[in-house]
């Protein structure tokens, strides 16, 4: 079976012929850029500026070389434009605080600060206030609170539906052709078509508008959520409407040359804990999930993809309840997160989407023999009868051990 087969098997609960491996296919399952260009480097590759496709995490592209090299058997599709609105045409030479030659949108701006960090603008706007900061020590950009102060009786719910529009005609000819020239890869495809993040943090400052109105600070999002539950309703509501709109023309772009669609980032989990309780999720979250994941499953053959860090194993049952049918990622090492016990509950109802290495102490700080055990105990115990695509905990960071990331990737190989 080729890949996209034995994606079909896999997203089916049905046991595949090996493995199904994904790196570079979405926002949270990709590699840093300078990861990115040491994999290049250690498979003897042409060396040249890699480019950079999500740069508010600095993720580099994972292109067909490496799709090859890697056994990467899933394709990403992204909108035309990045998280800070810069549409990804006229590609540059940036060179990175950390000296590194990528390749970024024309539009690409940034400054260095008088603390030296690097700074941002929204739409490459350099004469409004930056919206990301990258601090000089760092490997990607944080956002920057640019939310004026809250006047409780002028809070317009509005505000916060700004950056939530129509499809253009410009993007759906975009759609269209990135879709048909992916389809003939025989690779798995993941369509991003955005919009449907319903109270995605990353997203709520507003990281591409050049003045964002209404609630944009996190603290006050957050807090909002029990301070002003009729606000955000307002908000998911009319997000939701605009997104369907937008699903039924993706529809007439993509058919079902797509495999998946990714929904949201939005984080439910801390290591230890979550951020809301399973009642605040089904009363303000799940109606809107339920809504756009009931219109995918009536109208296309997609299947929907849910990210959603740190202990959620309390949510895996509304989230399924929602209509999600994957997961992403498994985070073997937060609280009540273990693989067995996931597998038993939930694994033939939901895909899981990652969780094939910790992140945060084995791929960075093990060694490679340990690298390597451990991928292998994580797919013999979530690949057995399909409902388990290979992807790490979380994208790969920078200064990662290549030696480290070779010895997963054999792992990954040898499991087959």
């Amino acid at each position: 079976m080729n890949s996209k087969e034995n994606l079909l098997k896999t997203l089916n609960h049905e046991q595949p012929d090996r493995v199904v491996v994904d790196f570079g296919a979405t926002p949270v399952t990709g590699i840093h850029v300078l990861m990115v260009e040491q994999l290049r480097s250690h498979y003897g590759l042409e060396q040249r500026p890699v480019k950079v496709t999500e740069p508010f995490q600095m993720l580099g592209e994972v292109d067909e070389e490496l799709i090859e090299l890697m056994g990467v058997d899933v394709i990403g599709l992204s909108p035309a434009s990045d998280m800070f609105g810069n549409r990804f045409t006229n590609w540059k030479e940036y060179k990175t605080p950390w000296g590194q030659e990528v390749l970024v949108p024309g539009s690409f701006t940034t400054r260095i600060d008088e603390n030296g960090d690097t700074v941002l603008y929204p739409q490459g706007d350099d004469s409004v206030p930056p919206s990301v900061k990258m601090p000089k020590a760092a490997y990607f950009f944080d956002a920057i609170n640019r939310q004026e102060p809250l006047d409780e009786a002028k809070l317009n719910p509005e505000d916060n539906v700004e950056e939530f529009t129509l499809m253009t005609a410009e993007d759906l000819d975009y759609w269209s052709t990135a879709i048909k020239n992916s389809a003939s890869s025989g690779k798995g495809l993941v369509a991003n078509f955005g919009g449907t993040g319903i109270g995605d943090i990353a997203l709520v400052p507003g990281l591409n508008l050049k003045a964002p109105k209404g609630i944009r600070d996190v603290a006050d999002w957050y807090m909002s959520t029990l301070m002003r539950p009729d606000y955000m309703h307002f908000v998911f509501e009319k997000q939701t409407d605009i997104a369907l709109e937008n699903l039924k023309m993706a529809k007439e772009a993509a058919g079902d040359l797509v495999d998946v669609a990714f929904i949201c980032g939005t984080d439910f989990g801390t290591q230890d804990s979550s951020f809301c309780s399973t009642e605040a999720f089904d009363e303000l979250y799940a109606p809107y999930y339920k809504k756009i994941n009931n219109w995918i499953h009536e109208n296309t053959s997609w299947k929907t993809f849910k990210h959603s860090c740190g202990a959620v194993e309390p949510f895996m049952e509304h989230f399924i309840e929602a209509g999600f049918d994957i997961i992403n990622p498994v985070q073997v090492n937060a609280a009540g997160m273990d693989p067995v016990l996931l597998k038993k509950k939930y694994g033939s109802r939901l895909v899981f989407w990652g969780g094939g290495i910790d992140t945060q102490k084995v791929l960075p700080f093990g060694t490679p023999e340990e690298v390597k055990a451990h991928v292998l105990k994580e797919c013999e115990i979530l690949a057995p009868g399909g409902g388990f695509v290979f992807n790490t905990v979380h994208n790969i960071q920078a200064n990662v051990p290549t030696e480290n990331v070779v010895a997963m990737l054999d792992a990954i190989k040898q499991f087959g």
